[in-house]
This record gives C-alpha cells, structure tokens and sequence, in this order.
C-alpha cells in the first residue's frame, strides 16, 4: 500500500470521527443538553486540530512526490497513484464536504439559540419589569402577595 494511499485513509479516519462528534454537539444542542457541550467542543477541537496535521502531513507528502502542494497539487498526486488512490482522495473530499455541512448546520443551531436568547431577553428589559433578582430568584408582581390560599 502506497504512503499516500496510508495518509489519505488515516485522513478520512479522522474526518470521520470529527464528524461523529458533529452529530454529538448537534444532538446535545437539539436536546437541550448545554451541560455536554464543554466536554464535546474540547473532543471538537481536538480533532479539528487532528485533521489539520493530518492535511500538512499530506500536502507534505505531496510534495515529496513531486507535486505542487494545494488542491491542485492533491488532484494531481491522487491521479497518478492509481484507481485506489483516486478513490480515497475523492472519499476524503466527500467527507470534508460532510464535516463542512455538519459544522454549518451546528452554527445555524447556535444562532438560532442566541437570537431566541436575545429576543427573549429585549422582551424582559421592555416589560420594565425584572422577573429574577440578582440572586436568580423570581421576583413577585408588585401586589401579587404569596398568598397560599385564596379567602
């Protein structure tokens, strides 16, 4: 099997794990599970960053071969390393496409959480009437008592 060939799997082995902890970050957002996101954005880093030394050890690879680095030079490299080669440079593009997808469906969530976050939030300052104190207690209604039973 050709180092390149290697590079590549290893490659679309990484990808698919930071896809997985995609779908992870999604899930936990969709389900209202903010207390997991710490944990999954700092796996989520991690393998951004294993990808990223991955692609640097590719594109290094390369041009050891005698291709120019880039996607150009990746084209090319695959090109002419075979059928096999070919086929898992075009899977690690659909991959990567993948993540991309996965990364912008998370940011679209995100947005979507801070905008009702934000509206709900101008409502609360408009009403001018602070539900919850400082302290994170809800504050009663001038007049509303805490009356336990009704006379």
């Amino acid at each position: 099997m050709s180092a390149l060939l290697q590079q590549l799997r290893a490659e679309s082995a990484a990808i698919e794990q930071f896809i997985a902890v995609l779908g992870q970050e999604e899930q936990a957002m969709v389900g209202g599970r903010f207390s997991e996101l710490p944990a999954i954005t700092s796996r989520k880093a991690d393998m951004q960053k294993r990808v990223t030394e991955l692609d640097h050890q590719r594109e290094a690879l390369q041009q050891a071969l005698g291709f120019a680095a880039g996607r150009a030079g990746a084209d090319a490299a695959a090109a002419a390393q075979g059928e096999e080669v070919q086929a898992a440079w075009t899977h690690l593009l659909d991959l990567a496409a993948q993540a991309q997808a996965g990364n912008r469906r998370n940011a679209s969530i995100v947005f979507t959480h801070l905008d009702f976050t934000q509206n709900a939030l101008r409502f609360l300052r408009a009403s001018g009437q602070l539900f919850y104190g400082p302290d994170g207690a809800r504050r009663a209604a001038p007049g509303a008592g805490n009356r336990l039973a009704m006379g």
